[in-house]
């Protein structure tokens, strides 16, 4: 099965205080060989760029509305008379808060969807593909 990449590179900013925020390069990532997930990847100083993933629809409903717990949260919001995507990032070795622009994240996320609308990501597993060749005789 052939996979698509549906990718998007965009500037995000780094929330430090409500006051002061640093851009932040970023690339968001959609791959139909792992279809429930989205990949984020981050490109701040140093020599390798930071990599998260999350659940595809954590992302879809947090540009409507409040959801997630624990190590990511995503909620819409307003920053400077435009609307955002929050994102709040916990890990082990840190937390951060990133402000996306709602628009390009919101078209991006209408690609994903195209390619694998939302409750047929099962069938791009290939499972059932697996069990057959698996129990063929």
């Amino acid at each position: 099965m052939r996979h698509t990449v549906v990718e998007r590179e965009l500037e995000l900013q780094l929330v430090l205080s409500p006051e002061r925020a640093i851009p932040v390069p970023a690339r968001l990532e959609y791959r139909t060989d792992d279809p429930y997930a989205v990949h984020v990847t981050f490109h701040v100083d140093g020599d390798r760029p930071v990599h998260w993933t999350f659940a595809r629809e954590l992302l879809v409903e947090g540009v409507f509305r409040p959801c997630g717990q624990g190590d990511v949260r995503v909620w819409p919001s307003r920053s400077r008379e435009r609307s955002v995507v929050l994102m709040a990032l916990d890990s082990p070795t840190g937390e951060a808060l990133l402000e996306a622009p709602a628009a390009p994240v919101s078209a991006w996320l209408e690609r994903t969807l195209r390619v694998v609308p939302p409750g047929s990501e099962g069938g791009r597993l290939g499972i059932d593909d697996a069990l057959d060749g698996l129990l063929a005789p």
